[in-house]
């Protein structure tokens, strides 16, 4: 089974209607702007409008897809992440060793 990228996008293609039209598509523009939070507005059959505005928490970083598949979740990133940490042990150190069990 090799799917090539290629054979996914052409199939991607034909099933995708004309007015869906990606081809000048920038990937990442609104990457910065996701960053700082959005709002989304949900407008209700009574005519009112709930606001709510959505942040990532602070410290959260975004996985690229291509390594997300490795790490389903904060704590195998951390564990990946801690493990690698010891291959510098001067700097492992000083790293608080409480936290290793902080989000298990």
């Amino acid at each position: 089974m090799n799917n090539s990228n290629s054979d996914r996008d052409r199939a991607t293609a034909e099933d995708m209607l004309p007015e869906y039209d990606f081809s000048e598509g920038v990937r990442g523009k609104h990457y910065k702007a996701y960053q700082k939070g959005h709002t989304v507005k949900i407008h209700q059959p009574d005519g009112s409008v709930n606001v709510q505005h959505f942040t990532l928490e602070e410290g959260a970083i975004m996985l690229d897809p291509d390594v997300r598949k490795y790490f389903p979740d904060a704590a195998s990133v951390n564990h990946a992440l801690r493990t690698l940490i010891t291959l510098f042990p001067n700097q492992y150190d000083t790293l608080s060793m409480g936290k290793q069990n902080e989000h298990v």
